[in-house]
């Protein structure tokens, strides 16, 4: 399940760099072509349809908002510092729980610069944790206690709460009692999706979005942090089997692509205190979002 904001090719930075920095011509994008859009469309339509055999238009809209609006966070950053990306590519997948694994845009030039690459970074979990939000309160507020007993037989799964899907149930239901169990809306279920895509793409590894934002804020040093995600995640598998998937697209991510994040021409330059206070804001995000247990063995189940 992957919502990503694509690889990057390496940038090789010359031994004397040109003087100033913003004096570096930029080309200007490229428009799209017409198969781009038609792919597009087409990606979209596809997700669509397996999202909403999951549970129904509610969801699927819902799910689509969130993740359409992280890309194309992604997207219009890129495009307002003129680095060409491609429109989102959404991945369709009917025989999942979630009716997809998510979407992403491809990158295809390097970013110079390290405002640029936070900024274009850390635009997507913004975008989408600020639709996310909406969609899981009035989701909660949709949602309805059943008592346990009377839950036999309406799922097999249960779906880790992180923080911020716990507060909201808090909020609308106050403590729920043991003998019952939240039956969630389809657009809780979307807002709990929206909620565990954040987290893994705010993961502080490589080339995902924590990566790029790590990377800005921590330069060479970054490098660690990527490996020692990597470990934090196989201690992950350990604890909960929904893990595992993710933790050996990590390990394949760090054999072919390396822990070294490509560089920018300023690496040495550091961050301002407004983009410094955003990456703290990407720290409180992952927080919110995360959940040790993404899915394992009923307390949550979805409507009809």
């Amino acid at each position: 399940m992957g919502d990503s904001s694509s690889s990057l090719p390496e940038t090789r930075v010359p031994a004397e760099l040109p003087r100033p920095y913003e004096s570096l011509y930029v080309p200007p994008v490229p428009p799209r072509p017409p198969e781009a859009k038609l792919r597009f469309i087409v990606l979209l339509l596809l997700t669509f349809g397996s999202t909403y055999l999951v549970a129904g238009p509610a969801y699927s809209f819902s799910l689509l908002a969130i993740l359409g609006a992280h890309e194309f966070g992604h997207y219009f950053a890129c495009r307002y510092y003129r680095v060409d990306a491609s429109l989102p590519y959404f991945l369709p997948m009917p025989l999942v729980l979630t009716g997809t694994l998510g979407a992403f845009i491809r990158i295809r030039q390097p970013i110079l610069h390290k405002r640029d690459l936070f900024d274009i970074g850390i635009a997507g979990p913004i975008a989408g944790f600020l639709v996310a939000l909406p969609v899981l309160f009035i989701g909660i507020y949709l949602s309805r206690l059943m008592p346990l007993s009377e839950a036999g037989g309406m799922s097999s799964l249960e779906l880790g709460e992180p923080l911020l899907f716990k507060m909201a149930a808090w909020l609308t239901f106050g403590p729920i009692p043991d003998d019952e169990i939240l039956v969630a809306h389809p657009m809780a279920f979307a807002g709990w999706f929206g909620l565990l895509a954040t987290a893994l793409n705010l993961f502080p590894f490589g080339q995902l979005d924590g990566g790029h934002i790590a990377y800005a804020v921590l330069g060479e040093k970054s490098t660690l942090v990527s490996k020692g995600t990597v470990v934090v995640l196989i201690g992950l598998s350990f604890f909960s089997l929904s893990w595992v998937a993710w933790t050996v697209l990590m390990a394949i991510m760090l054999v072919v692509l390396g822990a070294r994040h490509p560089r920018v021409f300023d690496e040495d330059v550091p961050l301002d205190r407004g983009r410094m206070w955003l990456a703290a804001f990407a720290v409180l995000m992952f927080i919110l979002c995360f959940t040790p247990e993404p899915i394992q063995p009923l307390d949550i189940v979805t409507a009809p």
